[in-house]
């Protein structure tokens, strides 16, 4: 085997077994607000990285990222060109991800009480696909 060869084959072991960047999710929410901070802790602990961003008025965010009032919660957030909104779990944003539906993006409108971030309760929540047509459906079911 030619050294170039060994080279090459080096290279490609290499490229193969490198540490892959994490994707970022930029999040703003509110100085005042701490789950905010916890589903932050969520997300980086599934592999993301996390730019956080406060603003003590979110309602221009949501409404430039295609989030409806019905459908908002204490933070909203944006990956791989998708919404997400409030505390929506990161398998659900790994599946959105991966599946790459035509749509804004995922919420768990409101403040689901046993949602990642908020962890104080074991009421059932669905996390609805915000459809670009402003309609919803149901993502998923925790």
């Amino acid at each position: 085997m030619s050294r170039r060869m060994i080279w090459a084959l080096g290279a490609m072991l290499w490229f193969a077994h490198a540490p892959v960047a994490a994707q970022e999710v930029t999040v703003w929410h509110s100085p005042t607000c701490g789950c905010c901070h916890l589903w932050a802790k969520h997300i980086e602990a599934a592999g993301f990285s996390v730019k956080l961003n406060e603003t003590d008025n979110l309602d221009p965010v949501k409404k430039a990222y295609g989030v409806r009032p019905a459908l908002a919660s204490c933070h909203t957030a944006r990956v791989g060109g998708y919404t997400i909104e409030g505390h929506v779990p990161a398998q659900d944003v790994r599946r959105l991800l991966s599946e790459k539906p035509d749509a804004v993006g995922l919420t768990a409108p409101g403040m689901p009480a046993s949602a990642p971030g908020m962890d104080i309760g074991a009421e059932p929540y669905d996390v609805l696909l915000i459809r670009k047509d402003g309609t919803t459906e149901i993502f998923a079911r925790h």
